[in-house]
């Protein structure tokens, strides 16, 4: 036997840098580590009652020991098509929507569908780890387009006709974007979908943080401002984030016919339906009201484990020339200053000031013990050691920190 154990395609690929972060912080923890995890972004309570009484409902009940259908049980189909024009105000029907094992399934689906070898992909910058892995994977291009803190890390029109060609054929577009937060206003959605139309592009839009927006921003769907892009999108959603369900890997693309059947196809022979019992809890979850959703949007604490989910926050151009708070998890830090008060707690501390290093949070409390004001780690620029033990993403990226266990709104400049 000659050649490479491994093919090379699949030796290409990187593992996915932030669930090997969260995995290393989930097995200190297990250790009795107190851990901060800045890897997988995961809301920090558990799943809704009323879902999970759903899946133990369909646990009993042997219909659910069997397959589905591979696009997904008829009934969750319909009701996807009704949560989508109830949220986004897209109008959809059934036999568009496929219902994939979570939200980055449906993400690959989508590239293998696409492209063809040397399709080239715009990729917008920061962005989350599996992209451009999952466009390789599928023969396409990675086009990177870096966005910065001045344009409130987004993109603008001269950027994306800077990195077009004749091998162009998709434009991802994240917003909320997946790691900076940021929130496209509508006018600048507006102008974007335009151009892809203009330039005769596929776009696909990440919309699993469409709930997880704050202060002024509002999430609008591409689609539905440019309806003449609505035959050549893809929408990708899940329950992972807006419902606290990033374990029960239920995720869905909507899009074109011919473009959701030849996806069924690949996932009939790749891993068929997702898990029945899974289904059932999102059939619960996106029937039901958003009330959960609005308690957990509020408050980013899980009451029952207050020192261990403790997150950073994330803030964002309004559009309005204002930095507004976008979600609790980690993100790409900006320079600028931002929310130096706690609207949880507004008589609560300032910003640790005059903190030797950018690892720095506030001092807080829970009961008899406070945490340090600084959480450097000792051998970085000299700061004093935390009693926490932090899990930092890959290159050490610095996140910011937050000043109480009840808010996330207070990070420091760095």
């Amino acid at each position: 036997m000659t050649g490479q154990r491994i093919s090379k395609r699949i030796a290409a690929v990187s593992p996915s840098a932030t669930l090997a972060v969260d995995a290393k912080a989930k097995a200190l923890q297990a250790q009795g580590e107190s851990v901060i995890g800045f890897g997988a972004g995961e809301p920090d309570f558990p799943t809704p009652e009323h879902i999970v009484a759903a899946a133990e409902v369909a646990c009993r009940d042997p219909k659910t020991h069997k397959y589905t259908p591979t696009g997904g049980l008829p009934e969750l189909r319909e009701a996807l098509a009704v949560k989508t024009r109830r949220d986004s105000g897209l109008e959809v029907t059934a036999s568009q929507i496929l219902v994939t094992n979570g939200g980055k399934q449906a993400i690959a689906n989508s590239f293998a569908v696409l492209c063809d070898p040397g399709d080239e992909v715009l990729v917008l910058a920061p962005y989350w780890t599996t992209y451009p892995e999952v466009i390789a994977l599928a023969g396409g291009v990675p086009v990177v387009i870096a966005t910065d803190a001045a344009s409130g890390f987004r993109v603008t029109l001269d950027q994306l006709e800077e990195a077009y060609s004749p091998r162009t054929k998709v434009l991802l577009f994240v917003s909320p974007s997946n790691p900076t937060g940021a929130v496209y206003p509508r006018a600048e959605i507006e102008a974007i979908g335009q151009w892809a139309v203009e330039r005769g592009l596929w776009v696909l839009t990440d919309e699993i943080y469409e709930h997880l927006v704050y202060g002024g921003a509002e999430h609008h769907s591409m689609p539905v401002l440019v309806p003449e892009l609505a035959d050549h999108c893809i929408v990708v959603n899940g329950v992972a984030k807006t419902f606290a369900m990033t374990g029960w890997r239920v995720g869905w693309m909507i899009g074109p016919n011919d473009v959701v059947t030849a996806a069924t196809n690949l996932q009939s022979h790749e891993t068929s339906n997702v898990a029945n019992v899974s289904q059932r809890a999102a059939l619960a979850a996106v029937t039901g009201d958003l009330d959960a959703v609005a308690m957990m949007r509020a408050c980013p604490r899980a009451p029952s484990t207050p020192s261990r989910r403790w997150r950073a926050s994330t803030a964002a151009p309004s559009g309005a020339g204002r930095w507004s708070p976008v979600r609790s998890w980690p993100i790409w830090p900006s320079r600028r200053p931002r929310w130096p008060w706690c609207p949880a707690r507004p008589s609560g501390p300032r910003a640790t000031s005059g903190c030797p290093t950018p690892w720095a949070t506030t001092t807080w409390s829970r009961g008899s013990r406070a945490w340090p004001s600084c959480s450097a780690r000792p051998h970085e620029a000299g700061g004093p050691r935390s009693s926490l033990r932090h899990v930092l993403p890959p290159k050490g990226i610095p996140w910011v920190g937050c000043s109480s266990p009840r808010s996330w709104h207070n990070p420091v400049s760095i």
